[in-house]
């Protein structure tokens, strides 16, 4: 182990950043296929990894302080260049080449997820559409012609009063 942990650190980043990719992939996979048990399932398994991911986070913030001390500098001023001064030249470059991958990983989740977001948003108009179809309930909104297409209540107070 590395005297910071900084090289396991990001290899436990890492592995976790792949699994939550999978997870969402998976996810998107179900959203398409309109598989609701896969798709809560996923949820679930997002969830898990968040937890797991909370862990890690604490595991990052342990090491930033141990820099920072070793450094002599506020955590807040603490970056992987600097950590990477207290280090073997070799595992910097390896601790660079991870972190590479970790932020394009992470891109990729975030991609991936924002997706997913744009899928069940899409179901989920389609099925408030659907949902108003067979109960009769007029869609908010304008006619093609321009007038509103959801019938105003009856006014209860008489105006002229």
């Amino acid at each position: 182990m590395s005297q910071f942990g900084l090289i396991e650190h990001l290899d436990r980043q890492l592995t976790s950043s792949r699994r939550l990719l999978g997870i969402v992939l998976a996810q998107g996979d179900a959203i398409k296929v309109q598989d609701v048990e896969a798709v809560l399932a996923r949820l679930a398994d997002v969830q898990a990894e968040m937890v797991k991911r909370a862990q890690i986070e604490r595991e990052r913030d342990v090491l930033l302080q141990h820099a920072s001390v070793a450094l002599g500098v506020p955590v807040a001023e603490v970056s992987l260049e600097s950590i990477l001064v207290l280090v073997p030249v070799d595992e910097a470059e390896h601790a660079r080449e991870l972190s590479a991958e970790l932020r394009g990983l992470l891109a990729e989740v975030a991609r991936v997820h924002a997706q997913n977001r744009v899928l069940i948003r899409q179901e989920l108009a389609f099925l408030d559409h659907l949902m108003r179809v067979l109960t009769g309930v007029p869609q908010a909104g304008y006619s093609p012609f321009g007038e509103g297409s959801v019938p105003q209540p009856n006014n209860l107070v008489d105006m002229r009063a």
